[in-house]
This record gives structure tokens, sequence and C-alpha cells, in this order.
């Protein structure tokens, strides 16, 4: 797994005061998605963290975030961070690959005791589960050439 945090930009909000966001690029088993944080969850990561992994530091909280140069000097650190903790463990808990909205595979020994963002979650919801909605024998979109009409029961077009 790499993640990169390419870029930031700043929100502006009515109910709170303006708050920088930070895009977050994950690329796992080929395939790239982004997801987008602020610094507060991060800091809410890192404290979950602590309690059952090796942690890095993480960039401080109290900095004067609309400076440019200062957010772009958090930027890099929280991307430094994300790495460090991928580097530094074998296996990653289930918050982080949650808090990067990555699907993982059920039992991770370490994964387990470390807990999840949502409490709540139940086990079962963070296993993947494919299954068929609908199993068509033919093209549904496709209609049976008139000869073909006689021949296929309907029942066949119902499942």
């Amino acid at each position: 797994m790499e993640v990169y945090i390419p870029s930031f930009r700043y929100e502006e909000s009515d109910l709170e005061r303006g708050y920088t966001v930070f895009k977050i690029e994950v690329l796992m088993n080929g395939r790239k998605h982004f997801v987008e944080k602020r610094y507060s969850e991060f800091h809410a990561l890192h404290k979950k963290l602590k309690k059952c992994i090796k942690t890095p530091e993480i960039p401080s909280k109290h900095v004067r975030n609309w400076v440019p140069k200062v957010l772009e000097q958090r930027r890099q650190g929280l991307e430094t961070y994300l790495q460090a903790v991928i580097l530094e463990n074998e296996e990653l808990p289930k918050l982080f690959l949650d808090f990067l909205n990555v699907r993982h595979l059920p039992s991770l020994p370490k994964a387990e005791s470390c807990g999840s963002f949502d409490e709540t979650e139940s086990e079962e919801s963070s296993k993947l589960s494919h299954q068929p909605v609908l199993l068509f024998l033919r093209d549904p979109y496709v209609l049976p050439a008139a000869s073909d009409k006689a021949r296929i029961p309907v029942h066949s077009f119902l499942g």
C-alpha cells in the first residue's frame, strides 16, 4: 500500500471557522482512490493508534492554518506520518484502514485489538461479500428472434 497527500484546499464554512481539507491518494493492489480528511481527523486517528501500535510523531496541532507555507509543511508532515505508520507496522490496524477507506481482509490479529472509528460497526459489515442480485440466462436487453420466442419458456426470464 502507498499513500500520498498531493494537495489540500481551504473550505469556507458558515457554521464554523474555515478549515483545511487534505486530499489523500491511496494506491493498493493496482487501484487508486482518494479520501479527504481534516487535520482533526488525523489527530483523532493518532490518539487511537497510539494505544495499540508504534506511531511516529504527528505534526503539531497548533499552527496558523491560513499561511500557505505552514499548510504545505503540515501536508508534508501528514504524508510522512501516514507513510511511516505503513512502513513501521507489519500489519495495519482496522481503524487505520478504515481511515483510508480501504476494504480489508478480516482476521488481522492486530486489527481486532485496536478497535475502529465506528465502534458500533459489526464484524460482519467489514467483510466483503459479493453476491449476484439477478441472474440472466440471456441478455435481458436483446429480444430473442421471432423463431426463438416460441421455444423459450417465460419462466427462464424470471430467474
